[in-house]
């Protein structure tokens, strides 16, 4: 993933979904040679020379200031997470950036997992690697730890290579887009891990479905919302989720499941508790 190549392409995608009556702007012209706004109109919007914005497209992002960024993502419109991300690059091309440490899990994190027990609780990484669980998190994700794995079980690759992810996850073409959109804001974090490379290249190369998405440079946040799930073992489960970043470690980040009282899906969460008690111990590689 080269650096200049991920940021123009990021901006150039942006500034393609916007029209000039969106921006505000008189649509001259009956033709128009590219879709959405013009690379002068950009730099009107935002309040740059054009010159100017030509080299910020081009990759030329580390001498930015925030306040050229923020003049940036408002003339294209930028939402929460794509604001971010545009931070992100300009922060990693001026060679920062998330470093990866690659130590384990602490052992107080998996103490609090563990004390977590009514609930699926796991920590996942940036890479969207599983690195560690509660009993009810592992007894979740069970389809993919069935598998023997070398490294850290990666729910990426499992959802693009395994054929079971497509009825494991429910609405799975959806699910793959948010897979592929945190994995894209991941890579913008951390533009040196090699980890993170290597696996955008295998799915690139192994999956038409993830280099399609991953042209589309979607990102996302991911703190808080609904998973769902067709467990083999429960059924149709809708768990919301939060989710936050492991202190000391941005690397990582801890989500709990947590069904709506009285639910249908938490009624089968109990059910998932009984299920997991007949099942073997899983083996996990908790590197990050």
């Amino acid at each position: 993933m080269n650096r200049q190549t991920e940021i123009r392409d990021f901006l150039v995608s942006r500034r393609a979904r916007v029209s000039p009556q969106q921006a505000g702007l008189p649509a001259l012209g009956a033709h128009r040679r590219v879709p959405g706004l013009r690379r002068e109109e950009v730099a009107l919007l935002a309040g740059v020379s054009v010159d100017y914005y030509v080299r910020l497209e081009r990759g030329h992002l580390a001498g930015a200031s925030d306040s050229v960024l923020n003049g940036v993502a408002d003339a294209l419109q930028l939402g929460t997470a794509e604001r971010s991300h545009l931070f992100d690059l300009a922060r990693t091309a001026r060679g920062g950036g998330v470093e990866v440490s690659g130590k384990p899990v602490p052992e107080g994190v998996q103490r609090v997992l563990d004390a977590i027990g009514a609930v699926p609780a796991f920590v996942w990484s940036r890479r969207l690697d599983l690195v560690a669980a509660n009993h009810l998190g592992y007894a979740l994700y069970a389809p993919l730890f069935e598998k023997p794995s070398a490294g850290p079980v990666n729910i990426a690759r499992f959802k693009f290579l395994d054929p079971a992810a497509r009825s494991f996850f429910h609405d799975w073409e959806h699910s793959i887009r948010n897979t592929v959109a945190l994995l894209r804001t991941g890579a913008g974090m951390m533009p040196g891990d090699q980890g993170m490379q290597d696996l955008v290249a295998e799915l690139s190369a192994a999956s038409e479905p993830f280099a399609k998405c991953w042209r589309d440079h979607e990102v996302r946040l991911h703190w808080s919302g609904v998973k769902e799930y067709e467990h083999p073992g429960v059924g149709r489960l809708s768990l919301p989720f939060e989710t936050l970043t492991l202190p000391g470690r941005p690397e990582l980040m801890l989500s709990v499941l947590t069904p709506e009282p009285g639910s249908e899906s938490a009624q089968r969460v109990r059910l998932l508790s009984d299920w997991a008690d007949t099942r073997p111990p899983v083996a996990v590689t908790s590197t990050s």
